[in-house]
């Protein structure tokens, strides 16, 4: 059985990159996976999913929507974090196309948006990230290919 800094040294910054996606904020992506990692230890036998990865995103995204429950009626404050190093004109236009990305990703369903981030992030199976969001496995085929589509068709329109 893995120790709990096993566990936290092999899945937290996949977790984080996830809860990363799901908030769009660095902070409660920290908070995110804080509890995650806590909740999983807690109940670790009580794993319902066929990976820990999966498990582990589950707790992620019911926390996270946990957070939007109880922030519901609160304006959120939009962080803005000036590029600190100006570098090539590529890496700019690299970080241009990932910032426009995450705001389309961010004006998404949240369930689309763990979707599409289960699959292209993490590389999970559809079948499993069905179990985790409590979906047909052709459901969850649909949702990751409408987003790469309204993606693809974003990027295509900007250039």
């Amino acid at each position: 059985m893995l120790s709990f800094e096993e566990l936290y040294i092999s899945y937290s910054p996949e977790v984080y990159r996830f809860a990363n996606w799901l908030s769009g904020n660095s902070n409660d992506a920290e908070d995110i996976t804080a509890e995650t990692f806590t909740r999983a230890w807690m109940n670790f036998n009580n794993i319902r999913t066929e990976t820990l990865k999966a498990y582990l995103f589950t707790i992620a995204r019911n926390i996270h929507l946990e957070s939007l429950r109880k922030n519901r009626d609160h304006d959120e404050i939009k962080e803005t974090h000036p590029d600190s190093q100006p570098g090539l004109e590529k890496t700019l236009e690299t970080k241009g196309e990932l910032d426009q990305i995450r705001s389309s990703l961010l004006t998404l369903p949240e369930i689309d948006r763990s979707a599409f981030v289960m699959r292209v992030q993490h590389d999970l199976p559809y079948a499993e990230i069905a179990r985790v969001l409590q979906l047909s496995e052709g459901t969850v085929k649909v949702k990751v290919h409408r987003v790469r589509k309204m993606l693809f068709s974003s990027q295509t329109k900007r250039r």
